[in-house]
């Protein structure tokens, strides 16, 4: 077991071997990020589903009410007319085929990667170098789509994608210590709506079965589900 130190000894001094409100442990989590940076503070939620069946996955996108305290990145591939309305729409990088074979190559200068559906005959050659970095558009996330405006100023807005891992949890962002509590509480009840809301209807029993919110250096802090289960 790795040492642990003195300031995150600290801090978890202050948590309490219970089940906090949100109300209540935002402002902690905060008090604890002590960090000479920004620390951001992320969610983790353990749900009640089998990821190994199809039927059970739990996948989707939400605007943040508040974004994520940083502008994201975004790279367009596309063609003709839709290159321009990229641009406008204020993506950094767009392209064709060039942005393919730069991506083929190991550039991966971006946070986010739209393609029109045109394109995705070209995109596919790309799903090992992207799909390891969670970066392959997908049309159920919104980022294969002919409507590049509204998928670029959605990014830009705060949006996350969750997505639950093989061990049935899902950790997102929901923005950063330096958010005000009231900003960070807000765009974690929305976060965890959307998860909510896309439960699969083939999960049985249990749904949410536990949810920890914490900094980027600090320790996390169980919520009290009650609030949740409504």
């Amino acid at each position: 077991m790795g040492r642990v130190g003195k300031r995150f000894k600290k801090a978890k001094g202050l948590v309490e071997e219970k089940p906090y409100k949100l109300e209540e442990a935002m402002p902690l989590i905060k008090k604890m990020a002590t960090a000479k940076f920004d620390e951001t503070v992320e969610i983790a939620m353990r749900l009640g589903v089998d990821p190994k069946h199809a039927d059970q996955m739990v996948r989707g996108t939400v605007v943040l009410p508040h974004g994520l305290g940083k502008s994201k990145k975004v790279c367009v591939i596309a063609s003709g007319e839709k290159v321009k309305e990229a641009e406008q729409a204020g993506a950094e990088h767009v392209g064709g085929e060039d942005l393919v074979a730069k991506i083929q190559e190991g550039w991966l200068d971006f946070d986010a990667l739209i393609a029109t559906p045109d394109m995705m005959k070209s995109v596919g050659k790309l799903g090992k170098v992207l799909g390891p970095k969670g970066l392959m558009p997908n049309p159920k996330t919104g980022t294969v789509t002919f409507d590049l405006s509204k998928a670029i100023h959605e990014i830009k807005a705060g949006k996350v994608e969750f997505r639950v891992d093989k061990t049935a949890i899902i950790h997102t962002p929901v923005g950063k210590a330096s958010f005000s509590v009231e900003k960070l509480i807000e765009n974690t009840r929305t976060l965890i709506d959307s998860v909510v809301k896309a439960k699969p209807s083939a999960a049985k029993g249990k749904y949410v079965r536990s949810i920890s919110i914490s900094s980027t250096m600090g320790p996390g802090v169980s919520l009290d589900l009650v609030a949740f289960e409504k």
